[in-house]
């Protein structure tokens, strides 16, 4: 792989416009609030001025926040000073949307609810406001307390948008991350100056994927080929370092024992998240017992795999103090990273480049082996995490076993195996249960999350089980509706084993929208 890429910019020239031009402010991104405000933003999160304390780091200042901060030093010391009153006169919410709030229409279907939530949920950010990233495109955001373009969570708000025919929205956001990668060299959680020490699963290649079945093959993967081999180049960079790198693990990579690579998730701070500043910062309290840079390295990888939290990171399964996820090589990460070398290589052979097609190939086919040989546990007959420190497997047994099936680099008795287990301990009344353990973390049980259900519906499909990925889907599709019918609305999380079908657990509170629960329910539904 070339060590320049050369990024050929897009035909549209309003994208193209935004990438070259030097006035504007797309090219210019803010410090992280955190950073940029100091001692103001640690008071304002300890002080619980909000509850939530993603609120205020949304708030836009009505002036530079260095002014801001040297004033707020110089005044905070008055004894008639109010930390409410000054945050309010120097910052303001930026949302637009709430002009047009959405009142649920109870004699619609389901499907009309979706259909009509997909321009509510349409946000346009050509300026930079505080935290929040511009992007050249019109986007589609999750909802609730999520307005902003997250990235794994956008492949499944497409699926949803195919089925609505929208498929210049879905363009939209491709171009909007290839805009970002060739802005930061990687795709970000979300555009928001706080997550840019991050990323999240890379699902880029499916969206392209999903984009060329609609507009052409060739032609989409050529034009986004340089976009996913910077994304490549984000998860592998590092590996250079790595013999004198403790535990052969730099950044994102891993040299497992065999000479092999395989990926974990990181982050590029061991600082406190902004967005969960008080929650974090309890934690390291509560555990001085633990360098607290390291909790928060641990911290942030797991919100970097999306899977924020789950037992699956922990040592402890009920005690999340016990993280570790940057110890961890996570099934699912190394499957999608499988998926984006072989859509490099298809990219490579669409534009008659076999050498390099071949490179890619060969690449993916070594790291499907490396999955077999340290993700496959022969005594569980389960695909799990590995602990590279440990030379182990994990131990917890998590629904990111189905990513070998979505892959398809699971072997036929392989997926039987999966397959059963995940019909005698997985399957519940509403769905399958993202892992088999009620933590009171919201990716543990009792919950059910809409992009695993799609993975694991589709993964089984891939190896014939057509009948339990038909059960799975009638299940979701029963819980979805019967929150609808309900409380019309459709939530971020379910719980698949209660009565009600609520999600709950974790860091805030239940949110509806919800961006991938109706790209799923859409996609699903469509089937019939």
């Amino acid at each position: 792989m070339p060590r320049r890429i050369a990024f050929k910019l897009p035909r549209d020239e309003k994208l193209k416009t935004a990438l070259v031009t030097t006035a504007g402010s797309l090219l210019k991104t803010d410090k992280s609030p955190d950073e940029a405000l100091g001692d103001l933003f640690t008071d304002v999160q300890k002080s619980k001025v909000y509850n939530d304390n993603k609120t205020f780091i949304d708030l836009v200042p009505r002036g530079r926040m260095k002014a801001i901060q040297k004033e707020y030093l110089l005044a905070k010391d008055d004894p008639n000073f109010d930390l409410r009153e000054f945050v309010n006169r120097h910052f303001y919410e930026f949302a637009p949307h709430k002009n047009e709030e959405f009142h649920a229409d109870p004699t619609q279907s389901v499907s009309q609810h979706i259909h009509i939530l997909w321009k509510h949920l349409t946000r346009r950010n050509r300026l930079n406001r505080g935290s929040l990233i511009a992007l050249p495109y019109p986007y589609i955001v999750p909802g609730g307390r999520f307005s902003e373009l997250f990235y794994w969570d956008t492949y499944f708000i497409m699926r949803g948008l195919a089925v609505d025919r929208k498929w210049v929205m879905i363009e939209n956001m491709v171009k909007n991350y290839a805009f970002m990668i060739r802005k930061f060299g990687y795709i970000p959680t979300a555009n928001r100056t706080y997550f840019l020490s991050r990323s999240q699963p890379p699902f880029f290649s499916h969206m392209v994927k999903l984009l060329a079945g609609h507009k052409g093959r060739t032609r989409v993967l050529a034009e986004y080929l340089p976009y996913m081999l910077a994304e490549y180049r984000f998860w592998i960079k590092g590996k250079r370092k790595l013999e004198k790198a403790e535990h052969k693990a730099y950044a994102r990579v891993v040299e497992m024992p065999n000479g092999m690579y395989l990926n974990r998730y990181y982050d590029n701070k061991m600082t406190p998240r902004p967005d969960t500043f008080v929650q974090d910062t309890m934690r390291a309290d509560e555990t001085p017992h633990r360098e607290a840079d390291r909790l928060y390295l641990h911290l942030r990888a797991a919100a970097e795999s999306g899977w924020d939290f789950s037992s699956r990171w922990f040592e402890d399964p009920l005690d999340i103090t016990s993280i570790h996820t940057a110890d961890i090589v996570p099934v699912d990460l190394n499957c999608l990273l499988y998926q984006l070398e072989q859509t490099i290589a298809e990219s490579y052979r669409a534009i008659k480049n076999p050498l390099l097609a071949r490179k890619f190939q060969n690449l993916a086919e070594r790291r499907a082996k490396a999955i077999q040989t340290y993700c496959w546990d022969s005594k569980e007959k389960f695909f799990v995490d590995y602990n590279f420190h440990h030379d182990k497997p994990t131990g917890q047994l998590s629904l990111a076993a189905v990513f070998p099936l979505y892959a398809r680099i699971a072997t036929k008795e392989q997926a039987d195996a999966v397959a059963a287990r995940l019909e005698k301990d997985f399957l519940k009344p509403g769905g399958l249960v993202s892992t088999l353990v009620n933590s009171g973390e919201q990716w543990d049980a009792p919950n059910g999350w809409a992009p695993l259900q799609l993975i694991a519906i589709e993964g089984l499909r891939h190896y014939g089980h057509h009948d339990l990925a038909n059960e799975i889907k009638h299940r979701w599709i029963r819980v979805n509706m019967k929150v609808f019918t309900s409380h019309h609305k459709l939530v971020e999380k379910y719980d698949v084993e209660g009565a009600h079908g609520l999600g709950g657990g974790g860091e805030y509170p239940l949110q509806d929208g919800f961006g991938w629960t109706n790209g799923v329910l859409a996609a699903l539904l469509a089937e019939h």
